[in-house]
């Protein structure tokens, strides 16, 4: 399994997988909103970053968007893993594992104090991984819609 940053040339098979997480979450999505967050990865100015996990045949089988957040109450920054999404065909492989691996190294490399991500509750596959990389914290999250 190769861990890698998307190219140009993987924009077709990364819509596919991003369109496929959107699809798990039962989130609508247009081809609108992926050219913005495609464009976000590419773009320096913009905190989102990606890793594509490509399989032994040179497919794109999973992927994790994250970026660095303040955390000030301990006057530090973390990273947050937004999405990830592994294939249905390819869970079972390691990629989500190597895929938060590569997070985690890219934030260790940066000086970050953690990686943070939320998943559904009844996500058991994610989480029984999950549980075997990190520590399930105490709260619970809230959106304010604005």
């Amino acid at each position: 399994m190769l861990i890698r940053r998307p190219q140009d040339q993987d924009r077709a098979a990364w819509e596919d997988l991003y369109a496929g997480y959107a699809a798990f979450y039962q989130v609508t999505q247009t081809a609108e909103m992926r050219a913005r967050v495609w464009d976000w990865i590419h773009d320096p100015a913009q905190e989102v970053e990606a890793f594509v996990a490509e399989d032994d045949a040179g497919r794109l089988v999973g992927l994790t968007h994250f970026r660095p957040y303040a955390r000030p109450l301990s006057a530090s920054t973390g990273g947050f893993l937004d999405d990830l999404f592994v294939t249905p065909e390819a869970r079972g492989s390691g990629a989500a594992r190597a895929l938060i691996e590569a997070v985690a190294a890219e934030g260790r490399a940066r000086g970050w104090t953690l990686i943070r991500w939320i998943t559904a509750e009844d996500n058991a596959r994610a989480r029984a991984l999950y549980d075997k990389l990190a520590t399930a914290t105490q709260w619970k999250t809230y959106d304010l819609k604005l």
